[in-house]
C-alpha cells in the first residue's frame, strides 16, 4: 500500500450540521426545517407525533419530508458507525494510510465503503492468504509493478524458491505469486464496480434440477426461462429464487466471458514486454472466473432482491390501503372526529365509498370550549352530506367529546349514529405514503 500508516487517533464522528445541510439541499427544504425535524426525532418523538402536534418546530414539513429525513437520518448513522468499525480495524493492522483514511471517512456508499475494506477485512484462510505466509508478496508485487525485470526471469524466481517457506520450486513460486495478484484485482473497487455493470447486462437463466420436475410444477414456468436483468419484473424475479431455495430449480448467469476476459486483460495488463506477461494473462482468467465473476454475481444477486423486496411492500401496501379504506359500517356518509384538547378536535367527512368530503376544526373542549361555535360547525357538515354516522376516536379527550357529541344530538334530536372507535395504529397511518 502505497503512504504511511496514519498515528493520530482514531475515529469518525457523524456531523449532524452538515448532514441537515445535505438534506435541506436534496429535499429542498430550509436548515431550518431539517434541524428541527433532526431535533425532535433525536428527543424520541414518533414522525406521526411531529406531523400533527410539532408543525411549528418543523415550520410545517409533510410527512412524507419527515420520514425522508428520518430514513435518511438512520442510513447516515449506520454508516458512520461502520465508518469507525473499519478505520479502526485497518489502522489495528498498521495499514492505515491518510489516502485510505480520506476516502472511507469521504464515502458515501455502502457498497463502496465495504469494497474499500476488503482487502483489509479478517477472512478465512485462501490461496493468496497461503502465499503470503509462504514470502510470497515481494514476488507479487514485482509482478503487480509490471516494470521492467533487472534481471532474468529465472533469476528472479529462484530468490523465492526455499524449503523453510515452503516453495519447492520456480512454479510453485510463480503460481503463489498469481494467487496473490488474482485476489488483489478481484478486491479492487473499480474492477468490482465493472464486474457488476457486465452482469448488470447479462441474462439470468433458470433450468429445472434433474428429477424435480414433478414435485416443482408449481414452477412451471421457470424450468427453462431466461430473463434480462434490466426488464426481468420483480415477480418473476422472487419466483425465481423461492424455485432455487426450494432445490426445484438452478440459476445461472448467462454473458460473453470471452469479450469480459478480453476486456479484463486490457484493464489490467498494462505493459505487453513484461517478462512475466503470459502468468499475467493466466492471473487475469483465473480472477475472473474464481473471485471476480462470482463476486459481481452476489452484489447483483442483492441488488435485485432488494429491488423486487420493495417492490413486493409496494404491492402489499397497496393491498392493505384497500383493505384499511373499506367502509367498515357498510356505505355511509361518516363524519370522524379525532379528539383533542389544545390543538381542538379534527373533523373529517367522507362519502359513502369512503371519499373525502370535507374537515374542520373545532375546540368543544378546555382550554378553549367553543361549544356553541363548535355545534354549529357539526349540524352545518350533517345537513350539508346527510350524515349518518359520527366515530369518535377512543384517543386523548374521547370522553369529553363523546359527551359534547352525545349532547347535540339529543338537544337536536338528530337521526344519526355515534360510536367511539379504537385508534390503535391511526396516527402511524394517517402520517405514512
Amino acid at each position: 500500500m502505497v503512504g504511511q500508516p496514519v498515528e493520530t487517533e482514531i475515529g469518525f464522528e457523524f456531523c449532524v450540521a452538515d448532514f441537515c445541510r445535505l438534506v435541506a439541499a436534496e429535499l429542498k427544504v430550509s436548515l431550518s426545517q431539517v434541524e428541527g425535524a433532526v431535533r425532535l426525532l433525536d428527543e424520541g418523538n414518533t414522525l406521526p407525533f411531529i406531523a400533527r402536534y410539532r408543525k411549528e418546530a418543523t415550520q410545517g414539513l409533510d410527512e412524507r419530508q419527515l420520514r425522508a429525513i428520518e430514513d435518511m437520518l438512520a442510513r447516515a448513522r449506520e454508516l458512520a458507525a461502520r465508518k469507525n468499525t473499519i478505520l479502526k480495524t485497518i489502522a489495528e493492522q498498521g495499514k492505515l494510510t491518510q489516502a485510505l483514511r480520506v476516502q472511507i471517512e469521504q464515502c458515501s456508499d455502502s457498497r463502496l465503503l465495504e469494497d474499500l475494506y476488503l482487502p483489509y477485512r479478517p477472512k478465512k484462510k485462501t490461496r493468496a492468504s497461503m502465499a503470503r505466509e509462504r514470502g510470497l508478496q515481494p514476488l507479487a508485487d514485482i509482478l503487480l509493478g509490471q516494470q521492467r525485470l533487472s534481471g532474468s526471469r529465472r533469476e528472479v524466481l529462484k530468490a523465492f524458491v526455499t524449503s523453510a517457506n515452503d516453495v519447492a520450486d520456480e512454479e510453485a513460486a510463480i503460481r503463489g505469486a498469481c494467487d496473490i495478484v488474482a485476489e488483489v484485482w478481484a478486491e479492487t473497487p473499480a474492477n468490482r464496480q465493472w464486474m457488476v455493470e457486465q452482469v448488470q447486462r447479462a441474462e439470468l437463466v433458470s433450468a429445472v434440477k434433474k428429477g424435480k420436475a414433478e414435485e416443482g410444477r408449481k414452477f412451471e414456468n421457470y424450468f427453462d426461462c431466461r430473463e434480462h436483468v434490466a426488464k426481468m419484473p420483480a415477480h418473476r424475479f422472487l419466483a425465481m429464487q423461492r424455485g432455487e431455495a426450494e432445490g426445484v430449480l438452478r440459476l445461472s448467469w448467462s454473458m460473453d466471458d470471452e469479450a469480459h476476459q478480453r476486456q479484463l486483460k486490457s484493464r489490467l495488463i498494462t505493459n505487453p514486454n513484461f517478462e512475466f506477461h503470459s502468468e499475467l494473462e493466466e492471473a487475469v482468467t483465473d480472477c475472473y472466473k474464481r473471485l471476480l465473476r462470482p463476486a459481481g454475481e452476489n452484489v447483483l444477486m442483492q441488488q435485485l432482491k432488494e429491488k423486487a423486496d420493495a417492490e413486493a411492500v409496494q404491492v402489499f401496501a397497496k393491498n392493505m390501503r384497500y383493505l384499511l379504506m373499506a367502509a367498515p359500517a357498510g356505505p355511509q356518509v361518516t363524519i370522524g372526529i379525532d379528539p383533542g384538547f389544545r390543538t381542538g378536535c379534527k373533523v373529517a367527512v367522507v362519502d359513502a365509498t369512503g371519499q373525502f368530503l370535507a374537515s374542520e376544526t373545532i375546540y368543544p373542549t378546555p382550554p378553549r370550549e367553543e361549544k356553541d361555535k363548535a355545534a354549529a360547525t357539526l349540524l352545518r357538515l350533517i345537513r350539508d352530506y346527510t350524515a349518518t354516522l359520527i366515530s369518535i376516536g377512543n384517543g386523548t379527550a374521547s370522553r369529553e367529546t363523546d359527551r359534547f357529541v352525545s349532547e347535540l344530538i339529543r338537544q337536536h334530536n338528530l337521526k344519526i349514529t355515534k360510536v367511539v372507535v379504537n385508534e390503535a395504529g391511526a396516527s402511524v397511518y394517517s402520517a405514512s405514503e
